[in-house]
């Protein structure tokens, strides 16, 4: 067994050093003692900082996505990947060894394609917070994965395509969908784990204001969706405020 641990980066230098170390010791922790192998991929999305250099140094084999775009950047990293299993962490998310081992009992299950996390901020942002907590019920109980965590057998996303190219964001609500339906198919499951969160950044809700949200949301609704399939719609993840 070998697990493919992917990080989609775009100047990402402050953060990932942080990232890389915590996937490292989780790794380290829940597949050694199982005699796993597993490595670090970082796809650096067209940065203009010193992410690949902060990522070799760290250990993790770098992959390069010239096209700004979280989906491509993790599917280019999955293509670099020799794992049977992939784990997509963000670059500026920390998952405690925990986590790791509960995605091992996963995986040995057997009866599983895929899953996510739940998502417990660094911060103590009230509105964050609150919309975090929402999503967290929402993840459970629909089993729509966090693009934050996402654990995923390397067949079954491969056979769905992967993430949308289409889409700069809400990328990991249409591979929840294609990975349901697999699963269906293929009489196995998708699960949202939610006993050790992924810790992630709350960093949007100081470099973005409440209104730039929402927006973004209002924008979104009110034009059906069209503005997730354009970068420039989408600054809260692509204008680069870091």
């Amino acid at each position: 067994m070998k697990i493919s641990v992917i990080v989609p980066a775009f100047n990402e230098e402050k953060l990932l050093p942080a990232t890389l170390r915590s996937i490292r010791a989780a790794a380290a922790a829940a597949f050694d003692a199982l005699g796993w192998a597993w490595e670090i991929v970082v796809c650096d999305n067209n940065s203009t900082d010193r992410t690949a250099e902060v990522a070799r140094a760290g250990g993790a084999t770098v992959v390069f996505e010239p096209v700004n775009q979280i989906g491509r950047a993790r599917n280019t990293g999955a293509a670099g990947a020799s794992g049977d299993w992939l784990i997509f962490v963000d670059a500026d998310s920390q998952p405690p060894p925990e986590l790791f081992a509960d995605v091992a009992v996963e995986i040995q299950r057997g009866n599983r394609i895929a899953g996510g996390s739940t998502v417990k901020l660094d911060d103590d942002h009230f509105w964050y917070n609150f919309w975090a907590g929402v999503w967290n019920r929402f993840s459970r109980w629909r089993r729509y994965l966090a693009g934050s965590f996402i654990f995923c057998e390397a067949k079954a996303f491969r056979e769905v395509g992967g993430f949308n190219k289409d889409l700069f964001v809400a990328e990991e609500l249409d591979l929840s969908i294609k990975l349901k339906k697999l699963a269906r198919q293929t009489g196995r499951s998708v699960v949202v784990l939610h006993r050790h969160p992924l810790v992630t950044s709350a960093r949007k809700a100081h470099l973005y204001s409440m209104r730039e949200h929402l927006w973004f949301f209002a924008k979104t609704a009110l034009q059906g969706g069209r503005t997730m399939k354009k970068r420039d719609a989408c600054p809260i993840w692509y204008d680069g405020r870091r």
